[in-house]
This record gives C-alpha cells, sequence and structure tokens, in this order.
C-alpha cells in the first residue's frame, strides 16, 4: 500500500511489517524491498524499518536501511564494517593555491596513508603499517586495554592485524579526496572504518548469532537475521565489542585525516594553511541506544547517517559525483537518519561487464585519480544520481555545502 504523494515525502510498505523508504525518483531493487519485508516482519521491530534513498541489497542485510529494535541486535545489520563512516575537514586553502598538476599531491597522500591490499594482508601488504608510527602508537595505546577485555573473554578474536590497520584506509569503496566547495575553499575528506579488527568482530558474532538460533531453535526466513537477545549469553559481550569497533573506527578517521594534512603541508606545493575550521566526524554502520517515540530502543543504522536536528553529517557521491556536507533536520520518522552515500545501482560484478576503462576516464574527467581496471567497479556509473538522492531525503537534511573532487585516492 503506498500513500498519496501529496501526503508524505515517502513511500510506505506493509506487508507483514511496516517500511517507510526516502525513495521517490530513484532506484529501489526488488531484492532490496524483499530483503527489508523479511526484516520488518521481526517482532522485536520497534514502529518500522526506515529505508533511505541509496538503500540496495546488502551482504546480511539491506544497506541504507535504519533498524529500530526492542531488546535485540541482529549482528549482520551493524555488518563487519563496524563504524564504517565519513571523515571531512574545510581547510583555509582556496583552489587557486593548489598546483596545477595535483599528482604530486595525490602521490603525497598515498605515501602517507597506507592502502589496498596485497600479499594476502600478510607481512607484506601494502595497506598496513610494518613500522608503525608514533601517533598511532600512541592511540593504539588507548584502545588496547578495551581489545584486551574483549579478546580475554573471546580467545578465537586475538589474531590478525589491529594496531598495523590503525590509520589505514582499506580497499573497495574507501577513498581519501581533496574537494572544493561553491566558494573554492579546499577541503580533505575520507571514507573508512574498523578495517581486519572490525571484521573479525562483526563475522565473529554474526556467526555467534546463528549458533544461538540454532541452539534455541528459532527458525529465521533468513539466516543473516539471527539476532542475539538483551540479557542472553553474548549481548553484552556484543555491544561492548562494536562499541570498541567504533571507537577504533572514529580513532581510524582521525589519524588518517592527520596524516593527510602533515603529507600535503610537507609536499610545499601549498602554502601554510589550517585545517581545523570545520570539522566532521560521523558513523554510517554502526549501532546505538536511542530514544525514539517514547522508547529506549538500539537503532542500526547499516549505510545510513545520523540526522537529528542540528547532527553535522557527510553524503558523499563517487569518484565523478559532488558530495555534500549536511545538516540533520531531526525528522522523526527516519529515526533522526539520512542517506550515507548515493548508493550501489549494480553490483561490482556488473560493474565490472559492462564499463571500460574508456567510459570510467571519461566519468572522472577533471579528478586526479586512478584510471585503471581495478576500479572500474567504483565508477561513478555503478552509483545512483546523486542529485535525485539528495532531492529524495529533502526532509531529512540541508545542504551546508556542496563539494567536487579534485583528487581521489582509492584503496
Amino acid at each position: 500500500m503506498e500513500t498519496p504523494k501529496s501526503e508524505t515525502p515517502y513511500e510506505v510498505m506493509n506487508e507483514g511489517g511496516l517500511i517507510k523508504s526516502w525513495t521517490r525518483g530513484v532506484p529501489f531493487e526488488a531484492e532490496a524491498k524483499e530483503q527489508l519485508k523479511r526484516m520488518a516482519a521481526l517482532p522485536f521491530i520497534h514502529k518500522w524499518v526506515a529505508a533511505m534513498p541509496d538503500v540496495h541489497r546488502g551482504m546480511g542485510a539491506t544497506v541504507g536501511s535504519v533498524v529500530p529494535t526492542h531488546k535485540a541486535i541482529i549482528p549482520a545489520a551493524v555488518g563487519v564494517d563496524i563504524g564504517c563512516g565519513m571523515m571531512a575537514v574545510k581547510t583555509s586553502l582556496s583552489s587557486s593555491q593548489l598546483p596545477d598538476n595535483l599528482h604530486a599531491l595525490r602521490s603525497a597522500i598515498e605515501a602517507a596513508v597506507p592502502h589496498g591490499r596485497t600479499d594476502n594482508g600478510r607481512e607484506n601488504d601494502r595497506g598496513a603499517w610494518r613500522d608503525v608510527p608514533k601517533p598511532v602508537a600512541e592511540a593504539w595505546a588507548r584502545l588496547q586495554p578495551g581489545y584486551q577485555s574483549i579478546t580475554d573473554k573471546h580467545k578465537k578474536l586475538n589474531r590478525g592485524s589491529h594496531v598495523t590497520h590503525l590509520g589505514t584506509l582499506g580497499t573497495g569503496n574507501h577513498f581519501i579526496e581533496v574537494c572544493l566547495d561553491e566558494k573554492e575553499n579546499v577541503w580533505f575528506m575520507l571514507h573508512s572504518g574498523s578495517r581486519g579488527v572490525g571484521n573479525r568482530i562483526g563475522a565473529y558474532f554474526i556467526e555467534t548469532a546463528k549458533e544461538e538460533m540454532r541452539r534455541w531453535h528459532i527458525r529465521l526466513p533468513d539466516a543473516d537475521l539471527a539476532y542475539l537477545a538483551e540479557g542472553s549469553k553474548y549481548f553484552d559481550d556484543y555491544v561492548e565489542a562494536v562499541h570498541w569497533a567504533q571507537d577504533y573506527a572514529k580513532t581510524n578517521r582521525d589519524l588518517m585525516m592527520g596524516a593527510v594534512i602533515e603529507a600535503v603541508r610537507a609536499t610545499g606545493l601549498v602554502p601554510a594553511f589550517d585545517a581545523t575550521r570545520e570539522a566532521v566526524n560521523c558513523h554510517h554502520n554502526y549501532v546505538a541506544r536511542e530514544h525514539h517515540y517514547g522508547e529506549n530502543v538500539f537503532v542500526t543504522r547499516k549505510g545510513a547517517v545520523r540526522a537529528r536536528e542540528g547532527d553535522l553529517g557527510i553524503i558523499p557521491g563517487s569518484m565523478g559525483a559532488r558530495s555534500f556536507i549536511v545538516r540533520g533536520r531531526g525528522n522523526p520518522e527516519s529515526f533522526h537518519s539520512c542517506s550515507h552515500g548515493a548508493g550501489r545501482v549494480m553490483s561490482r560484478t556488473e560493474a565490472k561487464r559492462r564499463f571500460t576503462v574508456a567510459d570510467h576516464v571519461a566519468a572522472t574527467a577533471g579528478v586526479e585519480c586512478r584510471k585503471d581496471a581495478e576500479v572500474i567497479d567504483e565508477t561513478p556509473g555503478a552509483y545512483k544520481p546523486i542529485d535525485a538522492v539528495m532531492h529524495a531525503q529533502r526532509d531529512l537534511v540541508e545542504v551546508l555545502y556542496t563539494l567536487r573532487q579534485v583528487v581521489c585516492v582509492k584503496g
């Protein structure tokens, strides 16, 4: 059932569970709808599930969804990139102060921040630190006691990278950009999360939740909807671990931003500048305790940003599209949320099949970035039109700055 367009800015589905979707004018794939319907039908959903305009089918749970729950959390809805999010900083530089050839700036950033993944993540992985820098070691010293507390209880998690991934970018859609706003002010912007350690925590507790469903003989329409109930054996451990990973992710972004700023300064290609004028650091894959419609609930945002009245957020486009610094309008029906980006309109496999390197070069004209076959799955055509996404959620956020990238570093 759909409400008349004149009454609400969102569409409504009510087939076993209520869904409100801010998807007018943007693609909304059938697979994502079915995935949301299965989620919304769970008995512990609070009110409804909200779908943002960048919604698309995801692994485990729908990307671009806001899931409020009573006394339960679905680990797969949080996902494995726990705390993934965005950070942006406005500088005192203007576009006229950037060098004509931006390749050296891109190279300096790539040298300062480990990115990508090689050697199957082993000792020669270019995406991890070999010699951990002092700021990273100091940050890890603060994070390490929490990690120890988690791994003392769940020893399987005490393996793989942790400090060597802190302050590193990763792969996929993670990026670092130099951008310009409408007044030609220079911004630095980046996207990353909790790296390998967050992935291990997410995957471990997703499987733990599935084991709990089997132990209690609970049958679900989708195994990825497995949940941990408040008061159960593993619930508090998951909450502790997920909040630690979210802290790790935020710290990761802070460290990378510091490295980017210092790398650009060290090039000598730009004059002295200030980089503390305005800063935003926000998660878009996380869970938090919040109060909505008179009740305290857990809100899981899987590819969505908190947008309470006055909250600052970042909604990036793609490698060749605009991005936005926004301020939340505090819309209660979206549970104070907005989209986390443009949202994929096709899978990575389909993008690689459909687009050529020549297509990608044309789509990223004017941007100093990689233009090779290995980044075709991130080409702008693989994403929804960001302008349509922003129009669909105009009642959720107001735009403060519109950014266009001039440099983009990909993992």
